[in-house]
This record gives structure tokens, C-alpha cells and sequence, in this order.
């Protein structure tokens, strides 16, 4: 299965609840951080909801 490469490029001040608990439960808790997770529906949707403030690539 495809993995994602995710970057907070942006604060999360002034950001809402969920978007806050989308990053932290993918694992991102301060800006400039990059994690790896699997590609799956999941994590797409969260995605969706923050897409303002990462970066996101895919990784072979």
C-alpha cells in the first residue's frame, strides 16, 4: 500500500477543534514535523480537512 509523506507547513492557531485533532491524531504536534502513513480513506478525509496547513506527497 502507498504511503503519504505529511508536513505542517502552517500554525494551527486560529484553527477550529477537529482540525486540531485531525493533525494530532495523524501524529503532528509542532509546525515543520513530517510523519508517514499509510494511504487509505481514512486518512484522505482528514486530509480534506486540513489541507491548508500541510503538505502532503506520496511516497514510493
Amino acid at each position: 500500500m502507498a504511503k503519504l509523506k505529511i508536513t505542517q507547513v502552517r500554525s494551527k492557531n486560529g484553527t477550529t477543534k477537529r482540525q486540531q485533532d485531525n493533525l494530532r491524531s495523524l501524529g503532528i504536534r509542532k509546525i515543520h514535523q513530517t510523519v508517514e502513513v499509510e494511504k487509505n480513506p481514512v486518512t484522505e478525509g482528514q486530509l480534506a480537512k486540513i489541507r491548508h496547513l500541510v503538505e502532503v506527497e506520496e511516497v514510493k
